[in-house]
């Protein structure tokens, strides 16, 4: 893995990473995929969730850009798709969700409570 990126993320950015967080399957799916890359099968085993579960959860962490996949060959030719975490660290204190704050859009449609 190379080098952390910190992260000051606008408020919206956070409210997706914080969200995308919010749920013990993609907690998980980060966790297992702190050790090493892997494809979505093996994955699945890991977690105990169906494949299509997981390929839900993972375009998710992928779109808040906490995951990114890769094409690799398999021994025997097949494309698989492996996961890995990308870096991040993000700060969370009052003063950095105060600064988010000033940065929030102005959504209709905002579920985020």
């Amino acid at each position: 893995m190379q080098g952390v990126t910190l992260m000051e993320p606008t408020g919206d950015q956070l409210l997706v990473v914080l969200s995308t967080l919010a749920n013990p399957h993609r907690m998980r799916i980060l966790a297992s995929l702190t050790k090493a890359p892997t494809y979505v099968s093996a994955l699945a085993r890991e977690i105990g969730i169906s494949r299509p579960l997981l390929q839900v959860h993972l375009r998710r962490l992928e779109a808040a850009g906490l995951v990114a996949s890769e094409l690799r060959l398999s021994e025997q030719g097949t494309a698989m798709n492996y996961y890995s975490v990308q870096p991040f660290e993000i700060r969370l204190d009052p003063d950095a969700v105060a600064r988010a704050t000033t940065t929030l859009t102005d959504r209709k449609d905002d579920d985020h409570g």
